[in-house]
């Protein structure tokens, strides 16, 4: 069976890598000039040595990714413990907390304010109502609107709940109107955030998310098709054909470990259900910038946090957080190395190593309902993986590279695939 990959993402490269080993005879295209996707390391040299920071995929936990973390043990990848807390600030100081024994009064003047308080008797009610959220499948209230029912405080919901939303999902703060609250309370749940204790340790690959890529990729490199980028794929009844700026092949199936605006924009003659299903989710661009510049931190060095959100006195239709790397990757180095998410303009030019895009999906009532339509869309000589089939993290998209291979082996075998939450890694 002759397969293209579209895509050479982390649910690309696991696509390969279960299609090689069943014997497929796999071709991989993939725009960007490296394999990886948002698992994209920097190395940076300082008079204090090397350091490999990453800007996109950073952590991992011992109870969500199951199927992430066999694969790194299967491929032989050391992993280390890593730091996960999150503070929130106004730049200024005049409010700033982190969610840490250290951090939580690192303003004294919070220790007095009722205000504070509340926000905090607000989120211990936050972690028991959000449970009777958990099941109902992205029906129900948005966020705010759940919020606003159940009368929690204005000061909670901007400066607490919200923020964290916004930055775990890189979402529009304002787009939490349409954000499903019980998508949230589920994940949370799954998570362990909705409990103050047991909650799951974290950890980030050692020496940065590329040693995992270039293991990954190590045995069909060389079918790894970098900077070709797919402008459109046709299908007919004996097969399809990729199309790219100066050449076309033909074969038996395509697999789109792509994103799903993407994968529509390639298909040549997409289907009412494909036009429905991949058209349903939106996705939003982050200016993403690694750098030096340690003002993009909370004033207080108590405040410091492993997520950093930015309370903006204007709207900016984006998500503002850093991520201090230095804790999150345990990095021993002679300066902070930070990537800050749409905030390019308030970060020193002198301290600026490197700029990406990075693109995350948009989650509303609709997202997830097409979540629920992927066999409806995934079959044929077509099938789709990617993280956004889930809830947009590195597991669901190795979950979702497995599903979509194994639909595709049940397929061959004229058997019914039923989905599973662990799937099986090929041995």
């Amino acid at each position: 069976m002759r397969t293209a990959i579209i895509g050479a993402g982390v649910s690309g490269l696991v696509a390969a890598r279960e299609l090689d080993r069943a014997g497929d005879e796999i071709a991989v295209f993939e725009a960007g000039a490296l394999p990886g996707g948002h698992s994209n390391t920097v190395e940076v040299e300082t008079p204090g040595g090397r350091h490999a920071v990453d800007t996109g995929f950073i952590v991992f936990n011992d109870r969500n990714y199951p199927n992430f973390r066999r694969l790194l043990s299967d491929l032989g990848v050391a992993t280390q413990p890593s730091t996960m807390s999150f503070s929130v600030s106004d730049g200024r100081g005049e409010f700033e907390w982190a969610a840490t024994p250290l951090g939580l009064f690192a303003n004294l003047g919070h220790i007095v304010d009722p205000s504070f308080h509340r926000m905090l008797l607000d989120l211990r009610r936050f972690f028991r109502e959000a449970r009777v959220l958990i099941g109902t499948n992205g029906s129900g209230p948005s966020l705010r609107e759940f919020c606003e029912e159940r009368g929690y405080s204005e000061y909670f919901v901007e400066r607490l709940i919200v923020p964290q939303v916004s930055a775990v999902w890189s979402a529009d703060p304002d787009q939490l109107w349409s954000f499903p609250a019980s998508f949230i309370a589920e994940f949370f749940a799954n998570h362990g955030s909705l409990q103050l204790l047991g909650r799951p340790r974290w950890h980030t690959v050692t020496g940065g998310s590329r040693r995992y890529v270039d293991a990954l990729a190590e045995p069909f490199a060389s079918r790894i098709r970098a900077s070709t980028p797919v402008g459109s794929v046709t299908r007919d009844v004996d097969g399809v054909e990729v199309a790219w700026e100066g050449g076309r092949e033909r074969f038996d199936r395509v697999v789109f470990a792509c994103h799903s605006d993407q994968a529509l924009e390639m298909l040549a003659d997409p289907s009412r259900v494909e036009s429905e299903v991949l058209g349903a989710i939106d996705y939003q661009e982050n200016e993403t910038v690694l750098h030096t510049d340690r003002r993009l931190l909370p004033r207080r060095r108590a405040a410091w946090a492993s997520w950093n959100y930015h309370l903006a006195d204007e709207a900016s239709g984006r998500t503002t957080v850093t991520y201090h790397m230095n804790r999150l990757q345990s990095l021993d180095a002679d300066r902070e190395f930070m990537v800050t998410l749409n905030r390019t303009a308030d970060i020193d030019p002198t301290k600026v190593l490197r700029r990406f895009t990075y693109s995350h999906p948009v989650y509303t009532r609709e997202a997830v309902a097409a979540q629920s339509r992927w066999d409806e869309v995934s079959r044929d000589r077509t099938h789709y993986c990617g993280a956004y089939w889930r809830w947009g993290f590195h597991e669901d998209g190795v979950w979702s590279a497995l599903r979509a291979c194994e639909a595709m082996s049940a397929l061959e075998r004229g058997r019914t695939f039923e989905p599973r939450a662990e799937l099986e890694l090929a041995a």
